[in-house]
Parts: C-alpha cells; structure tokens; sequence
C-alpha cells in the first residue's frame, strides 16, 4: 500500500474557479487521516503560490471563503506546499507563507514513478 499522497495541480487554471476547491480539499481530508500529503502547484496553477493571487479567488460565488483559506485549511493539518521551479518564472518569486520549497519536473517525475506514492492530477 503507498504510504503518501502527492496532488499535482498543472490543468486547473485559477480562472476557473469550481476546479480549485476539490483538489484542496480532498488534501486537507488526507492529512487529517493521517497520509503524508503534498500539492504541487505548477503551470497554470502555480499563480495560486503568488501572494495575494488565491485570496482573490472564491470557490463558489458568494461565499466568504476564498480558494486562500481553502489553502490555509489544507496546510493547517499538514500539507504540504510545493511550487515548481518555472511558477518563478512566470510569476515572481513572491510566494504565500505556506510554499515550503521549490521543485523541478525531476522531483515530480521521481515521486510519481514511485511504488510508495499516489500521484493525483487536477
């Protein structure tokens, strides 16, 4: 049985806001049955890992909770952040607090190709 769980958001597109909640929720659940879990935000996606980007997004039209605190909730019970290497590129460098490290396509590649990991892509 793999032993972590590695969520790759490289087709959910910040502009499309009904993509962006179960990706991050379905990581918060994870976590909080104990799986080691990481998000990667990458392409399109890694505009998320720029501050102010996600707290101007709201999942759903209306609600006071923006795509930032679905963020926060997942990190909060222990997701982990990655942003990979061309989101810098793209976007800056500016990061929200809770991107722990950057990676590359290797990195992805690696872990994906792993027995003990669970690769899911949104």
């Amino acid at each position: 049985m793999a032993k972590k769980l590695m969520i790759i958001m490289v087709n959910t597109d910040p502009k499309n806001p009904a993509e962006l909640g179960a990706p991050f929720f379905q990581a918060t659940v994870a976590a909080a049955m104990d799986y080691p879990v990481e998000v990667i935000l990458t392409a399109q996606a890694g505009e998320l890992a720029i501050k102010g980007m996600a707290e101007k997004i709201q999942v759903q039209p209306g609600s006071r909770k923006t795509v930032y605190d679905f963020i926060k909730d997942a990190h909060d019970a222990g997701v982990k952040f990655k942003v990979c290497t061309p989101t810098l590129e793209m976007w800056g460098n500016d990061l929200i607090p809770e991107i722990g490290e950057t990676v590359g396509g290797a990195y992805m590649i690696s872990q994906a190709m792993d027995d003990d990991v669970v690769t899911f892509t949104y």
